[in-house]
């Protein structure tokens, strides 16, 4: 094909493409221009998801009459006038895309006064087309309303989620801004229904209470200066925020939210920050809550790095670093955790452990596997207490897996408790423990699955209201079939509020809200899985949460018994999502490494 210009409306969808992704991007582009306007009170509302509708309504400084059809144009901004201004970015969006992008992929409707004059325009655009504009009477302000999202590029349409899971992504948006701006009134309504609504008092505190909810927000403790005015962003970090108590965790790094001069942002660095000034505080593969604001002088960061401006490139990244570790150190420094007594491992065995461990002792393997702990028991410095003997009744012996492990191994002992050593006749093997339990844990659920239509679930004396964002709120409602079956008992309960009766028996023992939401939470994020359904990544997710984790003292007994059920695994070489289990040293080559062979 000959080289060519392209239409104007072909490139304007090419370049809609980077900069609206989904609703939750067409929300964050008008919030964010909402907030520049100077707006005290912004209201966003959606249905279906924001796939069907978007409105988002500001009391903003509002756009002269004259300015509006410019408002509509690509490259077309009040923010910065010429290159030089890039290099000290204080505003939110400065790149003149937003709005000419989602009016060239949807229809908009732009309704605006400006403070000084009387009368505000009211705008209509369709697929990239003005269909008309009027003077109409308004308050000042702006209100966007954005209908029908790619209507006209169906296959980005028919890649967007269901609506539950899209609300879902407008919900965590809508969090961001909300923490990033507490002197702001926010209203976020989804299909009728008032999801969050924040005092805009300037109180951080509340908005923790509103977002994460009163019992949450009573547990973090502020860092430094967190009452407005907040400190001008200065040639050095100034750090503030609010931080979970070390009693405060979750199973990832979710709830770990970080703001630089109020624009929330992602980075890899300051997030390692946070977690290691938790270090020895938290129970291993947990992870603290954190909402921390950085003030820097807008000449020494570079927002202008990625399309949707969420990663920055600083200057100084180490005296950042430095910064935001030691103001959360210092806080969790001051308290005084509450440390959890080791008693509450759970050392009784699940249900078919003692059919196997028997069946394991009959097969000849010359040692009476103990049972690996289900649950996941906070680590001191001391290894956990040597479990009571068996007395477990035995069941009849099941059949042995056709293909497992060969040969058989001894184990030797553990490494940086978390590998196992174990000899074989043919040399050495280095055996991850985290990996090998989730294996074992995978096939025994499969199997389970298989048998009898679903997994073992352990009933809960009292049922449990777990209350979910609409996002995971969403993800429980699409797939509730598929987590009956992955042994959780779930049901509504009214809003996003679910009542668990029963999780899977691998859990038991833990804390039923904190696996519901670990699992949840997990899925929402999880990339690296080679199933391909739903349900087989649901155990898959399950089987991470319960193994045992990298850092766990394990006692003798309990390497034998893991070492042993690996064994007994069909597929003992890899863990559920493709990692090897373990590492084979052979017996020739330690000889060449000691020089014992030319």
């Amino acid at each position: 094909m000959p080289i060519r210009i392209l239409p104007p409306d072909v490139a304007d969808k090419i370049a809609a493409g980077e900069v609206v992704e989904r609703p939750a991007s067409v929300v964050k582009e008008l919030v964010e221009n909402a907030l520049d306007a100077g707006a005290q009170t912004i209201r966003v509302e959606i249905r279906e998801g924001g796939i069907r509708f978007i409105r988002v309504q500001d009391d903003g400084s509002g756009i002269p009459a004259a300015e509006v059809p410019l408002a509509i144009r690509r490259h077309a901004t009040s923010k910065i006038a010429r290159a030089e201004d890039l290099e000290a970015i204080s505003t939110l969006g400065f790149r003149g895309e937003a709005l000419a992008s989602i009016a060239s992929v949807s229809r908009l409707t732009l309704a605006t006064r400006h403070r000084d004059e009387p009368v505000g325009t009211r705008i209509v655009v369709e697929g990239g087309h003005v269909q008309g504009q009027e003077s109409v009477g308004l308050p000042a302000g702006t209100t966007v309303t954005v209908e029908h999202l790619f209507f006209n590029v169906p296959a980005r349409r028919k890649f967007l989620k269901t609506p539950r899971t899209e609300a879902g992504y407008v919900h965590r948006v809508m969090t961001r801004y909300a923490l990033a701006y507490p002197d702001v009134r926010f209203t976020y309504v989804s299909d009728g229904r008032t999801v969050f609504q924040t005092t805009g008092n300037g109180r951080l505190a509340d908005v923790l209470a509103v977002i994460f909810g009163r019992e949450t927000a009573e547990q973090m403790v502020p860092v430094g200066h967190v009452d407005m005015p907040w400190p001008e962003p200065g040639p050095t970090p100034a750090v503030w925020g609010y931080v979970g108590k070390p009693s405060l965790h979750r199973g990832n790094r979710q709830h770990i939210f970080l703001f630089l001069n109020r624009r929330w942002i992602q980075d890899h660095a300051l997030t390692q920050a946070i977690i290691q000034a938790y270090h020895t505080f938290l129970p291993v593969g947990r992870y603290p809550v954190a909402v921390i604001h950085v003030a820097l002088d807008p000449h020494l960061v570079d927002v202008n790095v990625h399309p949707a401006k969420a990663e920055v490139r600083f200057r100084e990244p180490r005296v950042v670093f430095a910064a935001v570790q030691k103001a959360v150190r210092e806080t969790i420094a001051t308290i005084q955790p509450i440390r959890q007594a080791h008693a509450e491992v759970d050392w009784t065995r699940p249900p078919g452990w003692a059919d196997r461990r028997r069946t394991l002792v009959e097969a000849g393997h010359g040692q009476q596997a103990f049972p690996m702990p289900e649950g996941e028991p906070s680590l001191g410095t001391s290894p956990p207490p040597s479990p009571p003997p068996s007395d477990t009744p035995v069941s009849a012996p099941i059949q042995l897996p056709k293909a497992g492990l060969v040969p058989l191994l001894r184990v030797i002992g553990q490494v940086g408790a978390t590998y196992i050593v174990a000899e074989g006749p043919d040399g050495l093997y280095l055996i991850d423990q985290h990996a090998a339990h989730e294996r074992v844990l995978y096939e025994k659920m499969m199997a389970e699955r298989a048998a009898r239509g679903q997994v073992a679930s352990q009933q809960l004396l009292d049922p449990i209201p777990v209350t979910m964002d609409s996002e995971l709120a969403g993800l429980i409602r699409e797939h509730l079939e598929e987590l009956q079956r992955a042994g959780f008992e779930i049901e509504p309960f009214g809003g996003n509020t679910y009542l668990v009766r029963a999780i899977p028996a691998v859990f038991s023992g833990q804390d039923p809200k904190r696996v519901v939401e670990d699992v949840v939470r997990g899925l929402a994020e999880e990339k690296d899985v080679t199933q391909q359904t739903f349900e087989e990544r649901l155990v898959t997710m399950i089987c991470k949460r319960a193994a045992v984790k990298g850092g766990q003292v394990l006692s003798e007994e309990e390497m034998r018994a893991l070492v042993r059920d690996l064994e007994a695994c069909e597929t003992p070489h890899t863990c559920p999502h493709g990692r090897p289990t373990m590492i084979h040293i052979h017996a020739e080559e330690l000889a060449k490494l000691f020089g014992r062979l030319g």
